[in-house]
Protein backbone atom coordinates (compact mmCIF):
# COMPACT_ATOMS: atom_id res chain seq x y z
CA UNK A 1 0.00 0.00 0.00
CA UNK A 2 2.87 2.36 0.77
CA UNK A 3 4.27 1.63 -2.68
CA UNK A 4 0.97 2.46 -4.27
CA UNK A 5 0.68 5.72 -2.31
CA UNK A 6 4.19 6.71 -3.33
CA UNK A 7 3.36 5.97 -6.99
CA UNK A 8 0.28 8.13 -6.81
CA UNK A 9 2.21 10.95 -5.14
CA UNK A 10 5.00 10.77 -7.73
CA UNK A 11 2.48 10.59 -10.57
CA UNK A 12 0.60 13.58 -9.14
CA UNK A 13 3.82 15.56 -8.69
CA UNK A 14 4.93 14.79 -12.26
CA UNK A 15 1.47 15.72 -13.57
CA UNK A 16 1.51 18.99 -11.67
CA UNK A 17 5.02 19.75 -12.92
CA UNK A 18 4.01 19.04 -16.53
CA UNK A 19 0.94 21.29 -16.14
CA UNK A 20 3.04 24.14 -14.71
CA UNK A 21 5.68 23.84 -17.43
CA UNK A 22 2.98 23.67 -20.11
CA UNK A 23 1.33 26.82 -18.78
CA UNK A 24 4.70 28.59 -18.74
CA UNK A 25 5.24 27.77 -22.41
CA UNK A 26 1.72 28.93 -23.26
CA UNK A 27 2.25 32.28 -21.47
CA UNK A 28 5.69 32.69 -23.06
CA UNK A 29 4.28 31.87 -26.49
CA UNK A 30 1.40 34.35 -26.01
CA UNK A 31 3.73 37.15 -24.88
CA UNK A 32 6.08 36.45 -27.79
CA UNK A 33 3.15 36.77 -30.18
CA UNK A 34 2.03 40.03 -28.58
CA UNK A 35 5.58 41.37 -28.61
CA UNK A 36 6.11 40.58 -32.27
CA UNK A 37 2.75 42.14 -33.19
CA UNK A 38 3.70 45.32 -31.34
CA UNK A 39 7.07 45.34 -33.10
CA UNK A 40 5.41 45.09 -36.53
CA UNK A 41 5.11 48.54 -38.13
CA UNK A 42 1.62 49.76 -39.05
CA UNK A 43 0.34 49.28 -42.56
CA UNK A 44 1.05 52.27 -44.79
CA UNK A 45 -2.05 53.79 -46.35
CA UNK A 46 -1.58 56.36 -49.09
CA UNK A 47 -3.92 59.33 -48.73
CA UNK A 48 -2.51 61.12 -51.80
CA UNK A 49 -2.09 64.39 -49.87
CA UNK A 50 0.33 66.78 -51.56
CA UNK A 51 3.62 66.77 -49.60
CA UNK A 52 4.50 70.08 -47.94
CA UNK A 53 1.11 71.62 -48.81
CA UNK A 54 0.94 73.80 -45.68
CA UNK A 55 4.35 75.36 -46.38
CA UNK A 56 3.47 75.90 -50.04
CA UNK A 57 0.25 77.68 -49.05
CA UNK A 58 2.12 79.90 -46.59
CA UNK A 59 4.94 80.80 -48.98
CA UNK A 60 3.33 80.71 -52.43
CA UNK A 61 -0.37 81.36 -51.85
CA UNK A 62 -1.66 78.18 -53.52
CA UNK A 63 -3.55 75.42 -51.72
CA UNK A 64 -2.51 72.01 -53.07
CA UNK A 65 -4.72 69.21 -51.77
CA UNK A 66 -4.33 65.78 -53.33
CA UNK A 67 -2.94 64.13 -56.41
CA UNK A 68 -1.39 61.01 -57.81
CA UNK A 69 2.13 62.50 -57.86
CA UNK A 70 2.19 62.96 -61.64
CA UNK A 71 1.57 66.72 -61.63
CA UNK A 72 4.11 68.71 -59.64
CA UNK A 73 4.30 72.40 -58.77
CA UNK A 74 7.53 73.85 -60.19
CA UNK A 75 9.12 77.26 -60.60
CA UNK A 76 8.03 79.00 -63.78
CA UNK A 77 10.90 79.20 -66.23
CA UNK A 78 11.58 78.28 -69.81
CA UNK A 79 11.58 74.53 -69.15
CA UNK A 80 9.67 72.89 -71.98
CA UNK A 81 6.51 71.04 -71.14
CA UNK A 82 5.19 73.25 -68.36
CA UNK A 83 1.52 73.70 -67.64
CA UNK A 84 1.06 77.37 -66.79
CA UNK A 85 -1.85 78.79 -64.79
CA UNK A 86 -2.35 82.57 -64.99
CA UNK A 87 -3.96 84.28 -61.98
CA UNK A 88 -4.63 87.78 -60.76
CA UNK A 89 -1.63 88.54 -58.55
CA UNK A 90 -2.52 89.44 -54.95
CA UNK A 91 0.37 90.36 -52.66
CA UNK A 92 -1.94 90.52 -49.61
CA UNK A 93 -2.92 86.86 -50.13
CA UNK A 94 0.61 85.86 -51.16
CA UNK A 95 -0.67 84.82 -54.59
CA UNK A 96 1.68 85.07 -57.55
CA UNK A 97 0.60 85.97 -61.08
CA UNK A 98 1.62 82.62 -62.58
CA UNK A 99 1.96 79.06 -61.34
CA UNK A 100 3.65 76.30 -63.28
CA UNK A 101 3.29 72.55 -63.12
CA UNK A 102 5.25 69.69 -64.64
CA UNK A 103 3.52 66.52 -65.76
CA UNK A 104 5.65 63.42 -65.23
CA UNK A 105 3.33 61.07 -67.16
CA UNK A 106 0.68 61.10 -69.87
CA UNK A 107 -2.09 61.01 -67.26
CA UNK A 108 -2.41 62.42 -63.78
CA UNK A 109 -4.47 64.64 -61.53
CA UNK A 110 -4.06 67.29 -58.87
CA UNK A 111 -6.78 68.86 -56.73
CA UNK A 112 -6.11 72.35 -55.48
CA UNK A 113 -7.63 75.74 -54.71
CA UNK A 114 -6.30 78.65 -56.71
CA UNK A 115 -8.53 81.74 -56.87
CA UNK A 116 -8.81 84.31 -59.66
CA UNK A 117 -7.56 82.11 -62.49
CA UNK A 118 -8.02 83.77 -65.88
CA UNK A 119 -6.04 81.57 -68.30
CA UNK A 120 -4.54 78.09 -68.73
CA UNK A 121 -1.61 77.30 -71.00
CA UNK A 122 -0.13 73.94 -71.99
CA UNK A 123 2.94 72.71 -73.83
CA UNK A 124 3.60 68.98 -74.18
CA UNK A 125 0.42 67.62 -72.56
CA UNK A 126 -3.27 68.37 -73.09
CA UNK A 127 -5.19 69.02 -69.88
CA UNK A 128 -8.70 69.15 -68.55
CA UNK A 129 -9.38 71.57 -65.70
CA UNK A 130 -12.31 72.13 -63.35
CA UNK A 131 -13.08 75.67 -62.21
CA UNK A 132 -15.81 76.86 -59.86
CA UNK A 133 -17.57 80.21 -59.92
CA UNK A 134 -20.75 81.21 -58.09
CA UNK A 135 -21.39 77.62 -56.98
CA UNK A 136 -21.13 76.15 -60.50
CA UNK A 137 -18.31 73.93 -61.78
CA UNK A 138 -17.09 74.20 -65.35
CA UNK A 139 -14.69 71.83 -67.11
CA UNK A 140 -12.30 73.30 -69.65
CA UNK A 141 -10.18 71.24 -72.07
CA UNK A 142 -6.91 72.74 -73.26
CA UNK A 143 -5.12 70.94 -76.12
CA UNK A 144 -1.39 70.30 -76.33
CA UNK A 145 0.44 73.62 -76.98
CA UNK A 146 -2.83 75.43 -76.25
CA UNK A 147 -4.01 78.54 -74.44
CA UNK A 148 -7.52 79.01 -73.05
CA UNK A 149 -9.02 82.06 -71.38
CA UNK A 150 -11.25 81.12 -68.43
CA UNK A 151 -13.22 82.84 -65.69
CA UNK A 152 -12.67 86.57 -65.59
CA UNK A 153 -10.30 86.21 -68.56
CA UNK A 154 -13.40 85.88 -70.77
CA UNK A 155 -15.82 88.68 -71.60
CA UNK A 156 -18.21 89.00 -68.67
CA UNK A 157 -16.62 85.98 -66.93
CA UNK A 158 -16.89 85.53 -63.17
CA UNK A 159 -13.98 85.21 -60.79
CA UNK A 160 -13.11 81.49 -60.83
CA UNK A 161 -11.25 79.10 -58.56
CA UNK A 162 -9.20 76.34 -60.19
CA UNK A 163 -10.04 73.14 -58.27
CA UNK A 164 -8.58 70.32 -60.38
CA UNK A 165 -6.07 69.75 -63.18
CA UNK A 166 -5.96 66.48 -65.13
CA UNK A 167 -3.33 65.58 -67.70
CA UNK A 168 -5.17 63.74 -70.47
CA UNK A 169 -2.51 62.58 -72.88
Amino acid sequence: MAFRTRSLLVSGAVGTLVAIVGMSFAVADESATKGSAAATPPVAVEDYAYPGAADILATQGIKLKKGDGRILLVECDTTPGEIKVHTVKDDAAGRKGNYCFRATAKTGYLTLELPRVFALETAEHPISADLTANGDTTTVDVPKDGFESVGEGTVGGAQSVLVEIRVTG
